[in-house]
C-alpha cells in the first residue's frame, strides 16, 4: 500500500496510493475528480461512483480556484460519504481534500500521484472512445478522435468493426472518410 497519514485534528489530509484507491472505489467509496472538465473529458479513472467537480478553472490569466467548489460538493455528496479525491498529479487534490475536511466531511482521503500514477499502473480508465463508441456511428467516432488519439487506439476501435487495416491507416494518415468493406 502507499503512504497513509494520520488524522489528528480532523483536518490533516490522509494520502493513499492508487493501489489502495483502486480497492476502495470498488466498494462504497466515491471518487471525486477535481481536475478541470477538459482534463476529465480526455480520460478519467474508471469508477462506478465518480464525480467531476473542478477545484480550479483554467483562465487566460492562469488557474483560479473554483469559489463554488464546496457548495458543489455539498450538493453531490453527504459529509458522511466515503470520498477519495484525485487530480492529475496529486497536488490540487491535497488542497481540495483539506478544504473538504475543514468543511466537516468525515471520511475524505487524497489519492497520491493522481491520474498520472493511476495510468502509469495501467489501471482502468474511461476515455472519449469508451464514452462514444457504443453510442455513435463508427465514422462519427473516428471524426471526433482522429486528430487527438494515437494510432494504436484508433486501430483498437476499428478492429472490432472489421474495417480493413489499409482503410484505417489511410483514414489516420490522410484523414480520409471511412468506407466500410
Amino acid at each position: 500500500m502507499g503512504s497513509i497519514g494520520i488524522k489528528s485534528s480532523g483536518s490533516e489530509v490522509v494520502t493513499i496510493d492508487v493501489h489502495a484507491t483502486k480497492g476502495l472505489i470498488q466498494t462504497s467509496h466515491v471518487y471525486l475528480d477535481v481536475r478541470t472538465v477538459e482534463e476529465f473529458e480526455k480520460g478519467h479513472v474508471d469508477a462506478e461512483k465518480i464525480i467531476n467537480i473542478p477545484y480550479m478553472f483554467n483562465t487566460p490569466e492562469g488557474r483560479v480556484k473554483n469559489l463554488e467548489f464546496l457548495k458543489e460538493v455539498l450538493s453531490a455528496c453527504k459529509k458522511e460519504d466515503h470520498i477519495i479525491v484525485g487530480c492529475q498529479s496529486g497536488v490540487r487534490s491535497v488542497y481540495a481534500t483539506s478544504d473538504l475536511l475543514k468543511e466537516g466531511f468525515k471520511d475524505v482521503s487524497n489519492m497520491g500521484g493522481g491520474y498520472l500514477d493511476w495510468v502509469k499502473n495501467q489501471f482502468p480508465v474511461k476515455t472519449p472512445l469508451d464514452l462514444v463508441k457504443d453510442e455513435v456511428p463508427l465514422k462519427a467516432t473516428l471524426d471526433l478522435v482522429k486528430d487527438e488519439v494515437p494510432l494504436e487506439t484508433t486501430l483498437d476501435l476499428v478492429k472490432d468493426e472489421e474495417v480493413p487495416l489499409e482503410t484505417t491507416l489511410d483514414l489516420v494518415k490522410n484523414k480520409l472518410p471511412l468506407k466500410a468493406p
